[in-house]
């Protein structure tokens, strides 16, 4: 047996994004069970909701390394004599 945690091992994180993969194709094509009542035109097109997801996903994780390299201190920060 490996020393790794399971969610370290490469067949793992294999299944996992094979699992993500069918998770998106099926939220994707669940568009097609509905009819959208969209408030404006941009948000009745095919897919917006999965694409606008995404897209807030990576402003979160771009802000984040922004607020990282600013917030960041150094290592004796809180020691300093």
């Amino acid at each position: 047996m490996t020393d790794k945690h399971w969610l370290e091992r490469p067949r793992t994180i294999a299944w996992l994004w094979r699992i993500g993969w069918a998770v998106l194709a099926l939220l994707v094509l669940a568009e097609f069970s509905y009819h959208p009542h969209p408030y404006f035109t941009v948000d009745g097109w095919f897919g917006f909701h999965a694409g606008f997801g995404f897209l807030a996903c990576v402003a979160m994780v771009l802000l984040a390394k922004l607020l990282g390299v600013y917030l960041k201190r150094d290592e004796d920060y809180y020691h300093r004599d």
